[in-house]
């Protein structure tokens, strides 16, 4: 995650004792504020169930009205949440499908919250009653993600479902009402991008206080639309605009948290343009950059994934390898387990990138972005990140290093 509201505008946001290791930055009694990035336990994203509600034409696991028929049951669930807690792992969030649509989904959050794990629900939204919310509030859930796509109609063909934006825009203020802190989750198409100012107007009209916005991945159903990804001048541009309003939020007084998330590249365009701006602050952003490492420490590292089935994965998009089993191993110990190629690789990620990710003068506070991107678009983990929308000549790749690259087999061609 790219914190803009913090690192272009200096707000003290949630989530920076985790993401930068600052002290006094929402870090309960009893977590422990890592002194490396390296050093981090996986938030866990959990998708606890295939049954979902809507036909969301780009989610990345493919869920739908019919629920897996080896989904973990309660007691296996719990099983997992014990290892959870003893691994030190920071939050459990809770996805799908639908996570509102298992009947254990409280008794399962009661148990984590009990042991002292922070929950997260990760939500479309539209099953959040008055009820539901009191129940979320009561079972103290940290924060509930919203998924929301674009304003009315545009977010229900993103949904498949017509009145899923009424829908959810009626559990955001059930949410509110109730006392329960949410987020809203967006993902950045070629079918919503145009609507970028109406959804800033949204977030103020509606005293939203958190804003994600997710670059696309093209996994699961996602990769029937891989021709909606945002070209790598249409990222720029729309990455501008969230830069501007979220400066503009700040110098009217507004607290919202803005953030971007699955392409490091964010951080150090922000970074340049700094540079430009207000050299001095550049410098500090850098180095809470570097302290993060960008992809380096996330997927495999800072972020894991379990399915539906008990399948462990190295982040929520990577469904195409499986990592273990919770039901034949712990998380834990699947989780540390480098004999696996790819979570060796995963976690020693610089002497493993290639190609221009490789030279990369920014590769420091990147890390080599999204590893899981690189690999759905050219069958290679450890290939460049096709979403970096970087110029050679921004990241310092000049003729020598080229024809490095070159000599090695190492050229590919990326997306424009």
């Amino acid at each position: 995650m790219i914190n803009i509201s913090k690192l272009y505008c200096d707000q003290v946001t949630p989530g920076d004792w985790l993401r930068y290791g600052a002290q006094g930055s929402g870090e309960r009694e009893g977590e422990i504020v890592p002194k490396k990035a390296s050093e981090r336990r996986p938030i866990v994203v959990w998708n606890i169930t295939r049954s979902c509600n809507l036909k969301c034409v780009h989610c990345y696991n493919d869920s739908g009205v019919l629920k897996a028929d080896d989904e973990l049951s309660t007691d296996e669930a719990k099983i997992v949440l014990d290892d959870l807690v003893k691994f030190g792992v920071p939050s459990v969030l809770f996805s799908g499908g639908e996570p509102l649509t298992r009947p254990d989904l409280f008794e399962l959050i009661g148990y984590a919250v009990e042991r002292g794990m922070r929950t997260v629900i990760s939500t479309n939204g539209t099953l959040i009653t008055t009820d539901t919310a009191e129940k979320i509030k009561q079972h103290g859930v940290s924060y509930v993600g919203i998924s929301l796509d674009g304003i009315g109609e545009i977010n229900d063909k993103f949904r498949g479902v017509s009145g899923a934006f009424d829908r959810a825009v009626q559990g955001i203020k059930n949410c509110q009402d109730a006392g329960v802190r949410i987020g809203l989750r967006l993902t950045l198409t070629k079918k919503n991008v145009q609507d970028l100012e109406s959804l800033f107007g949204f977030f103020e009209a509606e005293n939203i206080e958190r804003a994600c916005f997710y670059h696309f991945v093209p996994s699961g159903r996602g990769g029937t639309m891989a021709n909606e990804d945002l070209t790598h001048a249409q990222s720029r541009k729309s990455v501008d605009t969230i830069l501007a309003k979220t400066r503009q939020y700040k110098q009217a007084g507004k607290t919202t948290d803005i953030l971007t998330v699955d392409n490091h590249v964010d951080g150090v365009y922000l970074y340049l343009k700094l540079k430009q701006e207000d050299p001095e602050r550049a410098d500090k952003v850098w180095k809470l950059l570097t302290w993060n490492g960008g992809g380096m420490y996330s997927s495999g590292v800072g972020i894991g994934c379990i399915d539906f089935h008990g399948k462990v994965h190295p982040d929520q998009f990577w469904w195409h390898y499986e990592l273990g089993d919770v039901r034949q191993r712990p998380f834990s110990q699947i989780w540390t387990d480098t004999s696996n190629p790819l979570m060796k690789g995963l976690k020693e990620r610089r002497q493993h990138i290639k190609g221009r990710c490789r030279l990369c003068k920014f590769f420091d506070g990147c890390g080599g972005s999204l590893r899981v991107r690189a690999d759905l678009h050219f069958a290679d983990p450890w290939a460049p990140d096709p979403g970096c929308y970087l110029t050679d000549r921004e990241i310092g790749l000049d003729e020598k290093k080229k024809a490095e690259l070159e000599r090695k087999g190492e050229i590919f061609q990326m997306p424009e």
